[in-house]
């Protein structure tokens, strides 16, 4: 058999029939392992999809000839908390309702990457897609690229298109700038996550709707990245500034970062200024002090995630929002502000 050329477009099943010399009907029966095909008919079609490189959508055979026991998963930031809590809870509720999970995480945020991950889950068969990003044009150009007629679910996307499962981020601040409102602080500075996340945002728009609806003025916005040393350097700068008595941090491990900025600076806490959390990350209660926070369910978000999705996939149902309430933990690090005068 001549060697295949090269082509400057992926391979159809037409090209595999052509370099052949058989039907597409014939590609078809052998990518189905369909017992009827002679053995060197066979082996002349499996080495025109070898030659041509061919993929065959995988998804599109499996929603044809039965139903998939796979859940494709595309998620972003899969060493953070959140995002991997998240895929346990998914992969726990897949098990249990006898599904297998395969995830693919696209190699940064761009759109090309994004698309050629869904390309990557459109060619494994699965039964729907379980789509983890927060962030607002990520998770819509994922949308875009899924193939029609698949099930999907997002998880922390705003997009009343298809179903979604979501944390109540602004419920969760409110908690948080309460509690240290209570406690009698005159107001709550926050340490934000990147204003392009949408659960970051969502944090952001709950602590400065707490502060208005307490008749209290927000401090400027200190803006972080999730990690410890965005957390550090915020805590630096805040130190330098006079009246700061209570921190709201969009994460816990932001928060690590204030708690060794203020401890280098001889601040302490809470006795000096009160730190607050969010996600509950399993070293929270092992800080000094023992750190307050808010816990999101990422768990239950994932588990959530598969129940509505599976519903999808055994029949029509409408986009629905599901939303998961977080639930204050008191720990050490906040405490009423220091006596004044």
């Amino acid at each position: 058999m001549a060697r295949a050329r090269r082509k400057t477009r992926p391979a159809v099943i037409g090209d595999v029939a052509q370099l052949a010399g058989v039907s597409n009907q014939t590609v078809s029966r052998v990518l189905n392992d369909h017992p009827n095909v002679r053995p060197d008919t066979r082996e002349r079609v499996l080495e025109a999809i070898r030659q041509l490189n061919y993929r065959p959508n995988l998804m599109a055979r499996g929603l044809v000839r039965q139903r998939s026991h796979m859940i494709g998963v595309v998620s972003f930031d899969t060493v953070l908390f959140g995002p991997a809590s998240t895929l346990l809870g998914i992969g726990r509720a897949a098990r249990d309702d006898g599904y297998g999970v395969t995830i693919v995480t696209p190699e940064s945020g761009d759109r090309s990457s994004i698309v050629d991950a869904m390309s990557t889950i459109a060619g494994q068969a699965v039964a729907g897609v379980i789509i983890v990003f927060p962030s607002r044009a990520a998770s819509t150009t994922a949308l875009l690229s899924m193939p029609e007629g698949v099930p999907a679910v997002t998880v922390e996307a705003a997009d009343d298109i298809v179903a979604g499962v979501h944390i109540d981020q602004a419920a969760g601040a409110r908690m948080a700038v309460e509690h240290l409102l209570y406690l009698g602080h005159e107001t709550v500075w926050h340490v934000s996550g990147p204003r392009d996340r949408l659960d970051a945002q969502a944090r952001i728009d709950g602590w400065r709707a707490t502060l208005d609806a307490a008749g209290r003025a927000a401090p400027p916005l200190v803006v972080g990245d999730w990690g410890a040393e965005s957390g550090y350097q915020a805590g630096l700068e805040l130190a330098e500034r006079p009246g700061v008595s209570a921190v709201f941090a969009a994460n816990d491990h932001m928060a690590l970062g204030l708690l060794r900025a203020f401890h280098e600076r001889g601040i302490r806490v809470p006795e000096d200024v009160s730190v607050i959390g969010f996600d509950d990350i399993p070293e929270a209660g092992y800080l000094i002090p023992p750190l307050t926070t808010v816990r999101p369910d990422h768990e239950e978000v994932g588990r959530r995630a598969v129940a509505s999705l599976l519903a999808l996939v055994d029949g029509p149902g409408t986009a629905e929002r599901e939303w998961v309430i977080p639930t204050l933990i008191r720990r050490n690090s906040t405490a009423a502000p220091p006596a004044t005068g």
